[in-house]
């Protein structure tokens, strides 16, 4: 989740500066198809190499960001395609997951059930509003990527489930907060910190 984004996040994405291969988009597309590596590693039964690797696209999503930052390569195609990396990787952690510990994804399916919805409401309030899939990189979403790592590397160690759980009800708050964003906005953008964030940007358009 990165401050991949240029200042003007509606410039048309022919007139963003850097261009498409820059070293932070290069780092997610290393992260999506390191994301599909993550779902041989569950279907072998390979736990412990699915946690090294996990953590590895875990630091490449932190890296991406600071890279953009440091050369300046904030771009609105970098913020989408960090946006759709970073969906991959959910989608591909949680197969993984339900590979690797069925059990834990029968007992939690209604909490399961209910992060799922409430991304689904996200992307679809959005793309009726904006015609534009979310991608504020919100702190919230940040801070449910660490807990994500937390949960998911604790629930595959044979740990106890309450850091997943405790992940699980974030990401839903998260979410909920993005539909609030899209309701705000009157435009799309990206690199909305908060919901206040949104009131205030609104106030200025």
């Amino acid at each position: 989740m990165t401050a991949n984004t240029p200042s003007n996040p509606t410039r048309p994405a022919g007139r963003e500066g850097p261009g498409v291969a820059t070293v932070p988009n290069l780092l997610t597309v290393a992260r999506i198809a390191g994301s599909g590596a993550l779902l041989y590693l569950a279907h072998a039964g390979h736990a412990s190499w699915f946690i090294a690797l996990f953590a590895v696209l875990m630091f490449t999503d932190w890296l991406d960001g600071k890279i953009a930052i440091w050369l300046d390569q904030r771009t609105v195609l970098g913020a989408r395609l960090d946006s759709f990396g970073d969906v991959v990787s959910y989608v591909c952690l949680l197969i993984g997951v339900a590979w690797l510990r069925p059990e834990f994804v029968s007992a939690e399916t209604p909490l399961i059930a209910a992060m799922l919805g409430s991304y689904a409401l996200s992307v679809i309030v959005t793309l009726i509003r904006f015609r534009r899939l979310p991608a504020y990189h919100t702190r919230a979403a940040k801070t449910c990527w660490l807990l994500a790592a937390i949960g998911a590397i604790t629930l595959l160690a044979d740990g106890p489930w309450w850091p997943a759980r405790v992940t699980m009800i974030a990401v839903i708050i998260t979410n909920i907060e993005a539909v609030a964003i899209s309701l705000v906005l009157r435009e799309w953008r990206t690199d909305i910190p908060w919901i206040v964030s949104a009131v205030r940007r609104r106030r200025k358009d």
